[in-house]
């Protein structure tokens, strides 16, 4: 096959873009560091008892606004362009970043926790998960619709290895900013009422989760600047009638000439304005949904979100440290799926990773009921994170991105993004009081869910490797027809 394509162009807007990916990463890990603090915090407020639930709801408030800006991108991308909708969501990181650092700004006096205290917070922390939202749906999109089909898959799941940077550098960061301090103990009474320990680090409840949250600040910033330095997305401008400027584009990615024929194919399939979401039938819908709905119902960010407790819980020692190690272990597999995913494609990817995870999180769960601690538990849970990143992790977002039609793929895109982000919130925040009712309950679910996946996969997921985005038109119209006879 002809590569006559500006790969050096092509890589320069995707690693723009993918810094959005990045956002998205260390917006939702920060957490994993911040949580215990944030808890001591609050647990010291008069005005109201904070509980497992509240830090539950508290933990996981980002992903209200992650479903806020997943349903909303759809009408932000195709309203506004792929590129301005994430200059947007650039601010709202920014926003978030010094927001969550400082709830206090303005209207409530430093350092007291209490109730009024709690809810600003939230509010800041769903802010940025709007940012996340939009940028989880519109980043892949974006660079689906500037890559060369036969290196897209390749491109788009740089965005899941952006992601996974995103949260190691925060763990990273969490690690040096926690330093020689330690996180507070909290003390469980026999009513089940929470208290912190007298001898927890005073620092790490009024500081240190604050300049967990701000860091994220310094790189919002930096990717709000570099967004006016790359183009529109050509399917949007031909989208928007833009035929000139959509030519331009092409011509500096693949060569004036096959610039005229992607551009031809383009004008043949956009009818995006007039397209009912259904128009290819229901199935390819409700595909895109399970995808988005697996991805998270196997568990994978109640790992993420809380890894230091469940290390140390483990019997790790040093969460902290663990979680880097996590860390580095999802990039180097990660890097597995971006290598592999043109080569194999995309549903041997999903298949065999739904089978690690589902032997990692059974090993998890096997471990706890029999008091394993130490070195296997730990192992384990790497495996389960480990396989998650070279396939559900970049996959799902590669499918999302190419499998739906031009002409729906910004209402899809943003309904599949929405429900996975809504299934992320239940997960997320159901995941601490399960694991304080039973780590072997909830180990146990999550591997139940990898193998439902891993079936979902095998019979209904179609390949899509090698396949232009124009492509994905027939292939749905093609199964529709054969579907109605």
């Amino acid at each position: 096959m002809s590569r006559e394509y500006n790969l050096i162009y092509i890589i320069g807007i995707t690693l723009v873009a993918t810094l959005g990916g990045l956002l998205f990463g260390y917006d939702t890990a920060v957490i994993s560091g911040a949580e215990k603090g944030l808890e001591g915090f609050f647990l010291q407020a008069a005005d109201f008892r904070y509980t497992k639930v509240l830090h539950g709801i508290t933990s996981s408030s980002a992903l209200i606004g992650c479903v806020i800006g997943g349903a909303i991108s759809g009408f932000c991308a195709s309203k506004y362009g792929r590129r301005d909708s994430l200059r947007f969501a650039s601010v709202l990181f920014f926003l978030s970043a010094l927001g969550s650092c400082y709830p206090e700004f303005l209207f409530f006096p430093f350092g007291e926790p209490g109730w009024d205290l709690l809810i600003a917070f939230n509010l800041y922390r769903i802010l940025g998960g709007v940012g996340v939202g939009l940028a989880s749906a519109i980043v892949p999109v974006y660079i689906a619709e500037i890559a060369p089909s036969d290196i897209r898959g390749r491109l788009v799941s740089c965005n899941q290895f952006a992601i996974i940077f995103g949260m190691l550098a925060v763990y990273f960061v969490n690690f040096l900013i926690l330093g020689g301090h330690t996180n507070p103990v909290i003390d469980k009474s026999a009513e089940g009422l929470l208290s912190v320990n007298p001898s927890s680090d005073p620092w790490t409840i009024s500081t240190g989760w604050r300049y967990m949250f701000g860091s994220e600040a310094y790189v919002a910033a930096v990717f709000g600047v570099l967004l006016f330095f790359v183009p529109k997305t050509p399917r949007y401008l031909a989208l928007t009638g833009e035929n000139e400027r959509a030519l331009s584009v092409l011509a500096k990615i693949n060569g004036t000439v096959k610039a005229k024929e992607i551009l031809h194919d383009i004008q043949a399939t956009s009818k995006e304005k007039t397209e009912k979401l259904f128009a290819y039938g229901t199935w390819v819908v409700v595909i895109g949904i399970l995808l988005s709905v697996f991805q998270q119902a196997i568990g994978i960010n109640a790992v993420l979100y809380y890894s230091p407790r469940i290390f140390e819980s483990a019997g790790a020692g040093n969460g902290m440290m663990q979680t880097v190690i996590m860390g580095v272990v999802n990039i180097v597999f990660t890097v597995v799926a971006i290598v592999t995913v043109d080569i194999f494609g995309r549903k041997p990817l999903l298949i065999i990773g739904s089978a690690g995870m589902a032997a990692g999180a059974f090993a998890v769960a096997i471990c706890d009921n029999f008091g394993i601690k130490g070195l296997v538990p730990v192992v384990s849970i790497i495996i389960y994170a480990a396989f998650f990143m070279m396939s559900w992790g970049p996959v799902c977002w590669v499918l999302i991105s190419e499998i739906f039609p031009n002409t729906i793929r910004g209402k899809a895109v943003a309904i599949a993004v929405a429900a996975q982000w809504i299934f992320n919130y239940i997960v997320s925040s159901t995941f601490p009081p399960l694991y304080d009712f039973s780590p072997v309950t909830a180990y146990g679910l999550y591997g139940i869910m990898c193998i439902l996946a891993a079936l979902f996969v095998w019979k209904l997921v179609p390949e899509t490797k090698g396949k232009t985005l124009e492509d994905m038109t027939g292939l749905w119209k093609m199964n529709q027809t054969r579907d109605k006879k």
